[in-house]
């Protein structure tokens, strides 16, 4: 079984497209299950998964409640996912047809751990170079929107996303699979939500990121970068 984990806050607006759509576009649903981590909303995300678990049997729906924060929802899904691969999925991201077997097909060839290639719902010129340099390797390329495949014992190898950092817990996870040379990029595309960026700025919201690395490699603390980041980007 594949254990498909996304973390959920104030998502009642599409929270049900994705869900719909992780059933029709997947190979062979009954081989998943969909653990949806809450983080705390105050909307109706929480009820609708509830009703929408209840209106179908596969995927297996399960929806939980954690403490805020998506490395710590993200990690508390491990906690009570039964998949021996786990599936880390973002509430805007959405896979490739047959995402499942695309999964299953690059475990079994040797890769436990990768991504997908990753468009932009967006036609702005920048967001389609964006999203064009995901196709390399590259770990400069990654990122949590992209997903993130990982078989449960190379991810319990690694130790798992780390909830002490309140930011990039994605790419934190990434870095040490890297190190490993663990890391595969299957040539399939999926499509992330740019509404950050255009509510934003697209290239305002860009320079912001690139801020951020450079205060990184500079050695500032991660409670610095992290009020920077809520003070600029979210």
């Amino acid at each position: 079984m594949t254990s498909i984990i996304i973390p959920v806050l104030n998502e009642e607006a599409s929270i049900l497209k994705l869900l719909l759509y992780l059933k029709e576009y997947a190979q062979n649903a009954n081989s998943l299950e969909v653990i949806l981590v809450d983080g705390g909303s105050t909307d109706g995300t929480v009820p609708l998964i509830t009703d929408f678990a209840l209106a179908i049997h596969k995927p297996i729906i399960k929806i939980y409640s954690s403490e805020k924060g998506r490395g710590k929802q993200l990690q508390h899904g491990t906690t009570v996912a039964t998949g021996e691969l786990l599936y880390f999925l973002h509430a805007d991201s959405y896979p490739p047809r047959n995402y499942d077997a695309h999964i299953a097909k690059a475990v079994k060839e040797g890769n436990p751990a990768g991504c997908f290639r990753m468009k932009f719902e967006s036609w702005h010129p920048w967001l389609i170079i964006i999203g064009w340099f995901t196709r390399f390797s590259w770990k400069a390329c990654r990122g949590g929107d992209q997903s993130q495949y990982i078989t449960r014992d190379l991810y319990n190898e690694i130790g798992g996303y780390n909830t002490q950092i309140p930011i990039y817990e994605d790419y934190d996870l990434i870095t040490r699979l890297y190190e490993r040379g663990h890391y595969h990029v299957i040539p399939k595309w999926l499509k992330t939500s740019a509404r950050r960026y255009h509510k934003k700025g697209v290239f305002r919201l860009q320079w912001f990121y690139i801020m951020i690395y450079w205060k990184k490699y500079k050695g500032a603390s991660i409670d610095e970068i992290y009020q920077y980041y809520l003070s600029k980007c979210s």
